[in-house]
């Protein structure tokens, strides 16, 4: 990958728990910067932009962009010059770039000169001259619903057809849309719109305090919440220059294994159902059952939240709990052992996963593809490992990738991630450093930034926080790695027949919710 050196720009070092830099550019180095970046194998983490409107800046709105660089992340800053507001495209660059491009019109009302305008997370729900992240915005003109048709992309040709299904689905999970076309039951293309639901949660970050502002990065989305969390207050702590007590990081990092075997439980019981063997289903929903019950009874929640504060967690684990929690490993590796050989063994199953829903490495590379879906498509990226926070910088976190992309290939390593952690666990508890688990933060300066930077079980979450003269919030940027996954499932699916799609689209499994702030 490309030297940082050789970029020819001024890199200022943000302090904090990531390797982390800093630059302020114009429009053509940020593209030359960009291109470097991907042509060396470094890849886009996130858009996002602030508006300066109430410090009376000469340059009200910035362009923000985080990369991920061998060194680590470089967080280039572009002040927009021209009214009304715009910078150059970057999505023929990084195809990740598209979607958030959009959005950040959507929100902000900063246009890039790319060839697709549509809106993408507006859905009609208030004007287009009229942007929810813009500091003069009115809300009270928010609750218009103006007409928005949207020009979904159509093939043509004897015998094709299309299928719409939702936004609204069967059960009780979030709305999107995904608009088929097909021939017979053979998908040759699949457009998604996501959104449906904006909640105006970067808008509420900007009236909390920031000991507040956790609770609510922590139900962005709700089966990330230690994810999300830790990304927020490493982004706090990291912007006031402070370090939680040692002991609060390990208990953070067993907090987040936690999270991610739950959720792998229950996504492989779910992919056993829809690959035809309801036994799955039964057996890991009673595993995750037990699992998360064991979470409330030690961390107060089952699902972890509120756990992580910043400046440390909100309580400590007794010993006797690291017993139980001990006790409990043994039992889930055994069976969850036992249930792979089942899985690996039966016939029907395997005819389902194997080469359905397939992303090789080089679309993968191509599509920016991260965490638990760009490992199986062999992407080798995992924070624990090449920039290991602690205590992973201590556990020797061995990454676990496959190359074949397919359902079989997420299933596989859902189930090695799961062994992982319980491995990551037994460390945790075995070398758990006494001490303190909370300790007050300082103020934060003005006019400053901080991010975290976090490996959850679907991949990295991102937190970006700005203050502004008054060492208030003036943004704050949540990022589910979810961005960059929802357009790979359109080429995933391409080939598969209908009926294969909910078993596609459950292997990646990704948050609606983190997707439509």
């Amino acid at each position: 990958m490309t030297d940082l050196k050789e970029l020819n720009i001024e890199l200022n070092p943000l302090p904090g728990a990531i390797p982390a830099t800093f630059a302020q550019v114009n429009e053509e180095t940020l593209r030359t910067t960009c291109r470097a970046c991907q042509e060396s194998g470094g890849r886009l983490v996130a858009i996002w932009g602030t508006d300066a409107y109430h410090q009376a800046s000469q340059n009200r709105f910035t362009v923000h962009i985080a990369l991920v660089f061998a060194q680590g992340l470089v967080c280039l800053s572009h002040p927009i010059l021209n009214d009304p507001p715009s910078c150059t495209d970057l999505g023929d660059i990084f195809f990740p770039a598209r979607r958030m491009q959009r959005a950040l019109f959507d929100m902000m009302g900063i246009r890039f000169t790319a060839p697709d305008q549509r809106p993408w997370l507006r859905h009609g729900a208030w004007p287009e001259t009229l942007f929810p992240l813009r500091k003069d915005s009115n809300e009270s003109l928010f609750y218009q619903n103006t007409p928005d048709p949207y020009s979904f992309i159509q093939v043509t040709g004897e015998g094709v057809h299309e299928i719409a299904v939702g936004p609204v689905h069967a059960g009780t999970i979030e709305p999107g849309h995904f608009r088929f076309q097909v021939v017979g039951e053979k998908i040759l293309r699949l457009e998604e719109r996501l959104g449906y639901t904006h909640k105006g949660i970067e808008k509420r970050f900007e009236s909390l305090e920031w000991a507040e502002g956790v609770k609510l990065a922590g139900r962005v989305s709700g089966d990330s919440t230690v994810a999300h969390g830790w990304a927020y207050v490493m982004a706090v702590e990291n912007l006031c220059g402070h370090t939680a007590p040692i002991r609060s990081l390990w208990l953070r990092a067993l907090a987040l294994e936690r999270e991610r075997i739950a959720n792998h439980l229950g996504d492989l019981g779910a992919l056993g159902n829809d690959g035809g063997l309801a036994f799955g289903l039964s057996q890991f929903s009673r595993l995750k059952e037990d699992w998360i019950r064991t979470n409330d009874l030690i961390f107060g929640h089952r699902y972890l939240m509120d756990f992580i504060i910043p400046g440390g967690v909100n309580h400590d684990v007794a010993h006797a709990q690291t017993i139980q929690i001990q006790h409990e490993v043994q039992i889930i590796r055994k069976e969850v052992q036992h249930l792979k050989r089942i899985y690996d063994e039966h016939a029907g199953l395997q005819d389902r996963f194997l080469m359905t829903g397939r992303v090789l490495p080089d679309l993968a590379t191509d599509l920016g593809m991260i965490g638990l879906a760009g490992r199986a498509s062999g992407i080798a990226f995992d924070l624990r490992t090449q920039f290991p926070c602690t205590p992973y910088d201590a556990l020797n976190v061995n990454m676990i990738t496959h190359h074949n992309g397919d359902v079989a290939a997420r299933v596989i390593v859902r189930f090695e991630e799961i062994f992982e952690s319980l491995r990551l666990i037994e460390l945790i508890l075995a070398k758990l450093p006494q001490g303190d688990v909370r300790s007050d933060i300082p103020e934060p300066p003005s006019n400053s930034i901080g991010l975290g930077w976090i490996e959850g079980w679907r991949g990295e979450v991102f937190v970006a926080v700005h203050t502004d003269s008054r060492k208030k919030p003036l943004r704050i940027h949540v990022h589910d790695p979810s961005w960059q996954n929802w357009p790979a499932i359109e080429y995933a699916v391409m080939g598969n027949i209908v009926p294969d799609f909910p078993l596609i689209n459950k292997s990646f499994n990704l948050s609606y919710s983190g997707h439509d702030l």
